[in-house]
């Protein structure tokens, strides 16, 4: 491992894959088969497990724990103390290790600070999960979801910014900041340019 950042307190085991440019800070671990990605940021107090995958340009807040059979691709944000899972319906006394479920979050997602994210479900490239949402089932690319569980409430830009476009119908916008063109069509939103 070169260029990489690893705090005195972290853990990393042997066999675990981090590519340059990673930070890793204060009391993290990091499991043997786990994969990081360049420049991806861990802070303070994070658990990477098992066959965990993480892009490049990854950052996970302090507090979060990636646990075993979830992939983040690149450019994903996971804020302080969100929370994934990876069993549907645990039980102290009933191992469960085989019956993990993979989670996928696509390329630029953010999950707010103390959302949860339930296993076997996959969230759209670029969707927004606002802080203390509970997913519960897929999200789209593009979707601001928030509440209990979590419901679309509109659409967020590849800048981060709230879309002025209903749920569903038809309709373009332009990005005053990167100039790029959406376009939704019935209840799917696509970046055009």
């Amino acid at each position: 491992m070169t260029k990489i950042l690893v705090h005195p307190t972290a853990i990393i085991d042997a066999g675990a894959r981090i590519e340059e440019g990673v930070r890793i800070w204060h009391w993290t671990h990091v499991c043997a088969t786990a994969q990081i990605g360049e420049n991806t940021s861990l802070g303070q107090n994070v658990y990477v497990g098992n066959n965990v995958i993480i892009g490049k340009n990854v950052k996970i807040q302090n507090n979060v724990s990636v646990y075993d059979c979830v992939t983040l691709e690149d450019s994903v944000f996971c804020g302080p103390s969100m929370v994934f899972t990876n069993v549907m319906n645990p039980r102290a006394e009933i191992p469960r290790k085989h019956e993990y479920k993979h989670t996928l979050i696509k390329r630029g997602a953010t999950l707010g600070a103390n959302c949860t994210v339930v296993c076997g479900i996959t969230i759209g490239q670029y969707a927004f999960i606002g802080a203390g949402a509970v997913v519960t089932k897929d999200v789209k690319s593009y979707a601001l979801m928030v509440g209990l569980p979590a419901r679309q409430t509109g659409w967020m830009s590849r800048y981060g910014q709230k879309i002025p476009l209903p749920i569903t119908g038809k309709g373009h916008w332009r990005c005053p900041h990167h100039n790029e063109i959406y376009e939704l069509e019935d209840d799917k939103l696509t970046l055009i340019s």
